[in-house]
């Protein structure tokens, strides 16, 4: 399912029929799903990662690694999909990463951890994704 800018939800009422609790928690309430609990952690399947309020297609599989932190980690984000938030919710200094088209909540990205010669990493929810398999 793909929803073109205008089919998307105006108001979180709006979006909270269109989701199940759990995904309205994590994706409009940015929330965090527990760690080693969602379906993509250990996923090694081909194909592309889609937000999984609008359909937009935000991760290639090929930039997935295992990061051992227990959610999906990808080293780059397809351009232009992902957007970067200042975030200080939990008294540090963190960047969140939200969806382009729908501003849906997907996790936080972090540099210079060394994972990856692009030493990024986005720790994505995987109940904010769905994978498209190749």
């Amino acid at each position: 399912m793909s929803l073109d800018d205008n089919n998307l939800p105006k108001t979180e009422d709006e979006w909270r029929v269109r989701l199940s609790p759990e995904e309205f928690h994590v994706l409009r309430e940015a929330g965090t799903e527990r760690p080693w609990t969602g379906e993509y952690v250990d996923t090694k399947t081909q194909g592309v990662y889609h937000c999984r309020a609008c359909g937009l297609e935000l991760f290639s599989s090929d930039t997935k690694f295992d990061s051992h932190c227990g959610w999906p980690s990808f080293d780059d984000a397809i351009p232009g999909r992902v957007k970067e938030i200042e975030d200080r919710s939990l008294g540090m200094a963190r960047t969140e990463i939200r969806c382009a088209r729908c501003d849906s909540h997907l996790g936080h990205v972090f540099h210079g951890e060394g994972f990856t010669p692009k030493d990024t990493r986005h720790c994505v929810n995987s109940i904010s994704v769905r994978l498209e398999p190749s």
